[in-house]
């Protein structure tokens, strides 16, 4: 349903969207594929038919019941990929607790804003991640929750095991379950991720069962998914591609979920494809990289793999051809979204060529309605740059508690402006130009350069600082900090490069810093981040 002369087209109307909640759309499942293979979580040694899955999903809904969890309830998620992330996305969805999704590499004063702002009144925990001591974060940062919950056997005092959830649900009657699914609606929200969006303080964005749910399965439906397919899921569970496009996109389908490891490692990954007789795949270009190039791939045979998905950053040719060949997965698709929509708006097809898949982000999903506009608001004609924005039932219901940033972002006839420009061609097939905001992406994690200047400002030497991103062979975007110090003040990229642990994620902390006494600016002062790009690049070119 495309317009030949305007950048506007309609995805498909055969696929017909699920009117049901989430909770009814895996009992719905459940119902058809009792003794299929659920979720496999390799690095806990557990393994789940649906029947099994199911019967810990209520039995852990039943013990957030207990805990007097009501429907509208935030529960926060701060955990690396594990079983138990998987259980709490399906039992607080039965009883329409909002889970907020939080970033395992966030760092106390990210876990804070997030807690407050969203108002969280329940926390579920791991002991700790990497160079993360949860327990510790949280026992400094004493927040304001009714309980935490623990996944570590023995937590410290304050702390309730996740083990207790088990006697604590078996005293509810499965019967207050019941009652509480069935009270439920499909347009209520179950979902909060943070994301900046375009620029600032994250924003929650608010997604209801009716958004991901069917974001889930179309995307599955792309990809051809059935009962029989094992999808592998190495990327994290707290962004949209692992709890959406990968546990949704399995629930709706039957497919077995396959978590290969706590986060990603490219050989536990490949093996866990070797393994457990993968059909599916997802990362982003770098884990495919890492994936590529690791000297055991020939070892392990890959040859079950068919399909996937290549998101999060632009695909170079060279990769997507080795994906086909090397990793056999001829059916692999890009697709394109962002948190606001659920997330995907965009996606290759399993017949489009390698052109298409290396140079597009694909059309318009089923559904969906995708235009290009002009800084006016007009539709431009096919070919031309501008904003890209997308309408329809992936769009979000909201931020959380911010109705002005909602305003900014989805207009009063429903479109999300994405912030990115874009072009499209006579097909419909959509080229991501860039982004028209300063948002970075670096190893496929969204790096809001706003929010980086606003905690580099309580730094005592910092004057004044501006973060750009330069092209990184490896990350696809690397991080760069222009940094004006106050008189008097100095200091070092060790120094500021070190103080940034434990305070903000790793992933976040600039590789590069460039110390100025003024930044380039224009005539009226507005500064020319464009320009620090390029000067960047040049300099940091000259000094290899």
């Amino acid at each position: 349903m495309d317009q030949p002369n305007q950048s506007y087209s309609r995805g498909s109307q055969d696929k017909t969207l699920l009117a049901m909640t989430i909770g009814q759309a895996f009992d719905r499942t459940v119902a058809q594929f009792p003794e299929g293979e659920a979720l496999v979580v390799r690095h806990q040694q557990r393994r789940y038919t649906w029947r099994q899955l199911a019967n810990a999903v209520d039995l852990h809904a039943r013990a957030f019941l207990a805990l007097g969890m009501q429907a509208g309830d935030r529960l926060g998620i701060w955990a690396p990929n594990c079983t138990e992330w998987c259980i709490s996305q399906i039992a607080s969805a039965k009883l329409g607790v909002i889970l907020v999704n939080i970033n395992p590499a966030y760092r106390s004063s990210e876990l804070d804003y997030v807690l407050k702002q969203s108002g969280c009144s329940w926390l579920v925990c791991a002991g700790s991640f990497k160079s993360s001591d949860y327990h510790a974060l949280l026992q400094e940062l004493k927040p304001d929750l009714r309980g935490i919950i623990s996944l570590d056997p023995s937590p410290p005092e304050g702390f309730m095991p996740w083990s207790q959830l088990a006697v604590l649900g078996a005293g509810v009657p499965p019967e207050q379950l019941h009652a509480r699914q069935a009270s439920l609606h499909f347009d209520q929200p179950v979902n909060i991720q943070y994301t900046s969006g375009t620029t600032g303080f994250p924003k929650g964005a608010t997604l209801s069962h009716h958004n991901i749910l069917n974001n889930g399965y179309m995307v599955g439906e792309s990809l051809g998914l059935t009962a029989q397919d094992r999808l592998v899921i190495p990327v994290p569970l707290y962004h949209c591609f692992g709890m959406v496009m990968g546990n949704l996109g399995c629930i709706t389908h039957g497919t077995t979920m396959i978590y290969p490891n706590d986060g990603f490692d490219p050989l536990l990954t490949l093996t866990a494809v070797a393994e457990e007789r993968a059909t599916g795949l997802y990362g982003v270009p770098t884990m495919f990289i890492a994936m590529l190039d690791h000297p055991r791939r020939g070892e392990l045979d890959l040859a079950t793999l068919r399909t996937g998905i290549m998101a999060g950053a632009t695909c170079p040719i060279e990769v997507m051809r080795r994906v086909i060949s090397e990793l056999h997965m001829g059916e692999v698709q890009i697709a394109y979204g962002m948190t606001e929509t659920s997330p995907v708006s965009l996606q290759t097809g399993a017949n489009d060529d390698v052109e298409r898949r290396v140079t597009t982000v694909g059309r318009t999903q089923p559904q969906l309605e995708n235009k290009i506009i002009d800084a006016d608001g007009n539709t431009v004609a096919r070919g031309e740059i501008g904003e890209l924005c997308t309408r329809g039932y992936s769009v979000m219901l909201g931020y959380w508690n911010n109705p002005d940033g909602t305003r900014e972002a989805i207009d009063e006839a429903g479109w999300m402006h994405t912030g990115d420009l874009a072009t499209m061609d006579e097909h419909g097939y959509v080229c991501i130009a860039g982004r028209n905001k300063d948002m970075i992406i670096r190893g496929g994690e969204n790096v809001y350069p706003r929010e980086l200047e606003e905690f580099f400002f309580t730094h005592p030497a910092v004057a004044d600082v501006q973060v750009i991103g330069i092209p990184d062979e490896r990350y696809g975007e690397e991080i760069v900090a222009w940094v004006k110090f106050h008189p008097g003040h100095v200091a070092n990229e060790l120094e500021l490069q070190t103080w940034c642990k434990g305070r903000i994620a790793h992933f976040k902390t600039p590789r590069h810093f460039k110390f100025v006494d003024e930044f380039p600016m224009t005539v009226t002062g507005k500064i020319q981040k464009f320009r620090m790009r390029e000067i960047s690049i040049e300099e940091l070119r000259n000094d290899r």
